[in-house]
């Protein structure tokens, strides 16, 4: 399991003006291409969570798939940024309670329409989502603390598959690959000094990369907690809860 980010900093100098959430709820009344483009990339990382709420909720795998698909059809429907409540500070908190209302009041509507109704969908992985519901913990964790559980892992996810990314840009995989488990802190596995054999380097080299990636690491986690907020003051305390909800707080 990734650990708690280390040696993140502030959010770097204007990112958090273009950051998803900040446009979507900026956009208010006015529709935006822009927001909805941001809107549909962040329904399409955090799809799986709210799939994870439903399934916790009693629904069958294959109910739980209709369900999911035909919120997201509705929440990327061309209007939706007309009704945004701009007291939706944190993405996180609107897609749980929106999901809430659409299981509440609109499901029982929905059966009738056609499934998406003409909208975007979002590209779900029907058999992948199962697959990773079924090895959940099996314990009596409610659907909203597994929401939150897989909502704080999926960031992580993103946060690392972007580190991957920017080593790969710059040629640099394999180091990638043999420093990534280091991430967590822990010290299982790989010692510096055969991280050190493997990567050609002294042990001493691979402590000051090790520490550099962790570094980053931070930096792009509180990036993506900040394309989750609609506020830059609003990023620690969701890094908070954060750890709170990998702790299973």
């Amino acid at each position: 399991m990734i650990g708690e980010p280390q040696g993140a900093g502030p959010i770097p100098a204007g990112v958090f003006a273009t950051t998803h959430w900040s446009v979507i709820v900026c956009a208010g009344e006015t529709e935006s291409p822009l927001a909805a483009e941001a809107l549909s990339r962040l329904c399409g990382v955090y799809w799986y969570p709210l799939y994870a709420y439903v399934r916790r909720q009693g629904h069958d795998p294959h109910e739980a798939q209709d369900l999911t698909q035909e919120f997201f059809a509705r929440l990327l429907a061309k209007n939706f940024l007309r009704s945004l409540d701009r007291q939706k500070g944190k993405f996180r908190s609107f897609l749980l309670a929106a999901m809430e209302h659409f299981l509440a009041k609109e499901w029982r509507d929905s059966r009738r329409l056609k499934r998406g109704g003409g909208q975007t969908m979002i590209s779900l992985d029907d058999q992948d989502a199962e697959s990773r519901y079924l090895i959940e913990p099996v314990e009596t964790m409610t659907a909203e603390k597994i929401y939150e559980r897989r909502w704080a892992f999926t960031l992580l996810e993103q946060a690392i598959h972007r580190l991957r990314e920017e080593f790969e840009a710059a040629g640099k995989r394999p180091l990638f690959d043999g420093l990534s488990g280091f991430l967590s802190g822990e010290r299982t596995g790989s010692s510096y000094a055969e991280a050190g054999l493997k990567l050609d380097m002294t042990e001493g080299a691979v402590k000051v990369a090790v520490h550099r990636l962790r570094q980053r690491y931070g930096e792009l986690v509180r990036m993506e907690i900040a394309n989750t907020v609609s506020a830059p003051d609003e990023v620690d305390d969701e890094l908070r809860h954060l750890m709170t909800a990998l702790g299973g707080g």
